[in-house]
Order: structure tokens, then C-alpha cells, then sequence
């Protein structure tokens, strides 16, 4: 079986990785007032953090429909039998929909798409599982099961600066933020039913930061290897630090360091800081 791998920009998976493992990307947009950058392609993240602090918050818009059926019937041209389409969580974003629909669009073609319930580089480690096991041909229906059960495994917890941001956005009740903004907490958030919620509310970063070092080590003493990223949002050399030390506290967990790009740094704001890891 020749199976093509597709992800969105709110993966944030490297380009040496996309070109590595032949994973194809979808940009979702970022739009200040009439201009519109395509995430990952006309903006990065060091970019968007700048342009943020003289300009309005932008709003975000996923992938035309258009975009999804375009690549799929190339993919057909060329010969594929399927494709596996990775993406966002649905309850944040229409993207993965949109996938769902064009691949009832195409002829010649198998598509199957994915929801990863989550975002980010999490969203990143289902593509790069999918890419590899695509690589040694195996069949797109087992890469989809494997996925689901990278899914049981999958957790990330993630805290922000500002909750306004995520209020003005939708992406979490007004109440819960109202709440925040009022107790001046850091709460942690995490996905529930493919939507943010508030997991506890903590009183400092720092608490904050080891909270989620916590919760990644009652998985981690489990036994077994895990792969974890460090998430920031324009907080790159504090990310470098956790890092390292998270390293030292958790030998059999591989950690890499991710960010919050544009789509997502609009709905969180510059300074969220999070983790995401899954069994390997």
C-alpha cells in the first residue's frame, strides 16, 4: 500500500522532519485586518510574537475545502492508494471536517483523517508515527488503529498568561475565565472531549510548570518510554531550561521542545507554556 501522511500547520512539526518523513502540511490562516499569512509558510512563530505586540490580535480561519480536495486528487495522479489526514481537535477547529468532506469529494483514493483531539506538537508525534509506519508500507486501517491506541496514551496539560485571549476566542466559557482573571490564578487547562477546559487552578507559574512535571511523571513510573515536548509561546530559552531539567528527572522519557505558533498563540497569547507526551 502506498499511503500519503497530511497534517495541519498547528502541528508544528519541524521542516527537517516534514522532509524527512514526506509529510505533507496544510496551512491554516492568520489574518491581520486585510492581510492574510498562511501559518508555517508566510509566518513563523518569532514573526507573529513581534507583529502581536503593534498590531491587533488577529483572528484564524482553517483550510479552504478546496485546499484538502486539491492535494488529494494529486495524490491520486500520483499514484496512492490512500491517505491518512492528521489534524487538530474538532472541537476547536473545523479543519479536521474539512478533511472528512473533501474526502468524499475525490475518486481513486481512500482518505482517512484523523482526529487528534488535541493540538500542537502532540498532534505532530500522531504524524510522525503514521509517516514512519506508512514508510514501511503498512496498511492504512492498522496506521489508524495505532493511532488510536497513541491516543489512550496522549495527555497535555498547558497554562496561560492571559485567559482573555482564549474567552475572546470561544475556546473556553466565559465564567471559567472570569473566575481567573479575578483569583489572578494560572490555571492549567487540558482537552477534554476535544474541547479546552480548566483542569486546577494554581496560584504561580512556577506551581504551575511542576504540577505538569507531576502529572507527566505519574504516567512515566508506570514504566515504558514516553516521548514529552516542552510547549512555549515566545518563551524559548525557559522552555530550554524545564527541558533539561525534566531530563534529569525522567530517564525513560524522550523530550524535544515545541512552540505555540501563530493560530494557537492568537487563542492563548504570548507566555502559555505546556506539555504534551504519549507512550512510544
Amino acid at each position: 500500500m502506498k499511503t500519503a501522511i497530511v497534517t495541519d500547520s498547528t502541528a508544528y512539526i519541524p521542516k527537517e522532519l516534514l522532509d524527512k518523513w514526506n509529510i505533507h502540511m496544510i496551512p491554516l490562516n492568520v489574518i491581520f485586518g486585510n492581510e492574510v499569512y498562511r501559518e508555517e509558510v508566510d509566518i513563523h512563530w518569532q514573526q507573529f510574537f513581534e507583529e502581536v505586540k503593534t498590531k491587533d490580535l488577529p483572528t484564524t480561519s482553517q483550510p479552504p475545502i478546496g485546499q484538502f480536495v486539491e492535494l488529494f486528487e494529486r495524490f491520486a495522479s500520483e499514484g496512492y492508494d490512500a491517505v491518512i489526514s492528521i489534524h487538530l481537535s474538532s472541537g476547536i477547529s473545523g479543519t479536521y471536517q474539512g478533511s472528512v468532506t473533501a474526502g468524499t469529494m475525490v475518486e481513486g483514493i481512500k482518505v482517512f483523517s484523523f482526529d487528534s483531539e488535541i493540538s500542537c506538537m502532540v498532534q505532530g508525534f500522531y504524524a510522525l508515527e503514521a509517516a514512519e509506519w506508512a514508510s514501511r508500507g503498512m496498511d492504512p486501517e492498522r496506521i489508524m488503529a495505532r493511532l488510536e491506541e497513541l491516543k489512550s496514551t496522549a495527555r497535555a496539560y498547558f497554562m496561560v498568561d492571559d485567559l482573555s485571549h482564549l474567552q475572546r476566542g470561544g475556546r473556553l466559557s466565559g465564567a471559567a475565565a472570569l473566575i481567573g482573571s479575578l483569583l489572578q490564578v494560572k490555571p492549567l487547562l487540558h482537552f477534554v472531549d476535544k474541547v479546552i477546559v480548566p483542569f486546577e487552578k494554581i496560584r504561580t507559574r512556577k506551581k504551575a510548570m511542576k504540577r505538569i512535571a507531576d502529572l507527566l511523571g505519574e504516567d512515566a513510573m508506570g514504566g515504558g518510554r514516553y516521548q514529552a515536548v516542552v510547549i512555549h509561546a515566545n518563551r524559548e530559552e525557559e522552555a530550554l531550561e524545564w527541558k533539561k531539567e525534566l531530563g534529569a528527572l525522567y530517564p525513560n522519557v524522550d523530550f524535544s521542545i515545541g512552540y505555540f505558533g501563530a493560530v494557537i498563540g492568537t487563542h492563548l497569547g504570548e507566555g502559555a507554556m505546556g506539555m504534551g507526551w504519549m507512550k512510544k
